[in-house]
């Protein structure tokens, strides 16, 4: 098993690339935190690792404050002695609005996308620190690297937050054996707080601009999250792993 006796935090697990993600480590032999501000998804979630043979337990994490998150890696390692890996996966969309300077929505996107990151990272960094290193995964996107249409510019300007803060942590943690990488997700199925995104006529014209000519699966976002935990990553820090169908690269 590629996360065998690890010990993992999953923000956002309640739903989407969170749930996946929480469910493939499960299955690969970490014992996982799902946490989220959705109790019943949550704890689904977890009903549906351990019906499977996995270990997890549910933790209520709202990502902007920072007691519930001192609350969420103290209970991970009071209940399995330490912390091996976080994934940062809460987020937010920016697409569920008409008014892109909306300043409300600019002050949520900043405080889930930018400041959850943060904070989780700021406590999961002293566990790690502890048990003698880690690896941490950020959940940014290819909003995080180029502008589009009818997002608020909050998502990307949070998300492009995420990707710098992700090259922060990777240079000055390198020493503590902590590892700090970031996702980039593109077109994916939408979330439950997506807007322009899942519209089809908004999704048909981004799809144009995918090599592979697809939308993404929440599974192959978990997998590359997968890859970034485990010990084959062992010398991957301060990277941005694409999983755009090659949105980036056009």
């Amino acid at each position: 098993m590629r996360l065998a006796n690890k010990i993992a935090i999953v923000s956002g697990a309640a739903s989407g690339m969170g749930a996946a993600t929480a469910r493939v480590f499960a299955r690969e032999g970490a014992k996982v935190l799902v946490a989220d501000v959705l109790e019943a998804e949550g704890k689904a979630v977890v009903a549906g690792i351990e019906a499977a043979g996995g270990t997890a337990r549910f933790q209520h994490l709202d990502v902007t404050e920072e007691e519930q998150w001192e609350a969420a890696v103290g209970a991970a390692v009071a209940a399995w002695g330490r912390l091996d890996v976080l994934v940062n996966n809460a987020g937010i969309s920016g697409s569920a609005t008409n008014d892109l300077y909306d300043t409300g929505l600019w002050d949520r996107l900043m405080a889930v996308n930018g400041r959850g990151v943060f904070l989780g990272t700021k406590y999961a960094v002293a566990a790690m620190r502890q048990a003698g290193g880690g690896s941490i995964i950020n959940l940014s996107s290819i909003s995080g690297v180029v502008g589009q249409e009818r997002i608020h510019c909050g998502y990307n300007a949070s998300k492009a937050a995420v990707r710098l803060l992700t090259k922060a942590v990777a240079t000055q943690e390198g020493a503590a054996k902590i590892r700090c990488n970031s996702v980039h997700p593109g077109l994916m199925p939408p979330m439950r707080t997506s807007g322009a995104t899942a519209d089809p006529v908004f999704r048909a014209k981004m799809l144009g601009h995918v090599p592979l000519a697809r939308s993404g699966e929440v599974d192959e976002v978990a997998n590359a999250i997968l890859f970034l935990a485990s010990d084959e990553a062992s010398y991957i820090t301060g990277a941005e792993l694409h999983v755009d169908g090659g949105y980036l690269a056009c």
